[in-house]
């Protein structure tokens, strides 16, 4: 069965990029352009998935998150932000009235597919695929294994771990102990530092034939998977 996704954004351009390429990973795709229809949307047919501007006519994003999470049939309904907005205040608002995540413009489609794919894993897992792909890295989670370019890639579990949350995640920085929080648990005592052992190992096992480099370090942030170098 077809995930539905709510898009939710007044740029026309922007809405048949996202629709085309949503539709092509064979998504259910309608469309509001403004607040006031898109609550109207979800009254009338509830979506698997909200993906939502913060900056929009008559209701902003944010208001409409914030009526979704008070609704009894929406409370739990994902919503992902779409933003211009990158200063990090903006982002912690966004996310504390209740968005399951964010993403800034501008984005490549494949980086958006990927966050709305690891939403749905968590809330809907019969709709996630077994499959995740950046660019030649090829992750199959039930199998266990790894590919890069045809060749197989060996991963112990905590680097498997990594990969899989980096690709879950195309861009987005991580710190070493948001890292630590995501892939080993908050319950785990660890040091920040054993983050960069694991990433280290990551890195070599990925590059072993010396393909490009893709996971990228930001000083004093910590790690992304990126495929532009910076």
């Amino acid at each position: 069965m077809k995930a539905t996704i709510l898009l939710v954004e007044d740029d026309a351009n922007l809405v048949e990029l996202i629709r085309y390429n949503l539709e092509a990973e064979d998504f259910d795709v309608s469309v509001a352009t403004d607040g006031e229809e898109a609550l109207l949307r979800i009254k009338e047919h509830l979506p698997d998935l909200v993906l939502l501007d913060w900056m929009l006519p008559n209701v902003s994003g944010i208001e409409i998150c914030r009526q979704i999470r008070q609704g009894s049939d929406t409370s739990s309904l994902p919503v992902i932000m779409i933003t211009a907005r990158s200063e990090e205040n903006d982002l912690v608002r966004g996310l504390e009235t209740g968005a399951d995540d964010y993403i800034t413009k501008p984005f490549s489609p494949r980086q958006l597919i990927a966050r709305i794919k690891a939403v749905l894993r968590r809330v809907r897992p019969e709709i996630g695929t077994e499959v995740l792909e950046f660019e030649d890295i090829v992750l199959n989670t039930a199998e266990f294994r790894v590919s890069r370019n045809g060749r197989a890639v060996k991963l112990g579990p905590t680097e498997f771990k990594l990969l899989r949350h980096f690709i879950e995640h195309p861009g987005r920085v991580y710190s070493r102990d948001q890292l630590l929080d995501s892939v080993w648990g908050h319950d785990i005592y660890i040091e920040a530092r054993t983050v960069d052992v694991h990433i280290r190992r990551l890195r070599q096992a990925l590059c072993e034939e010396g393909e490009s480099d893709v996971i990228r370090t930001v000083r004093s942030a910590g790690y992304a998977l990126d495929s532009s170098k910076v």
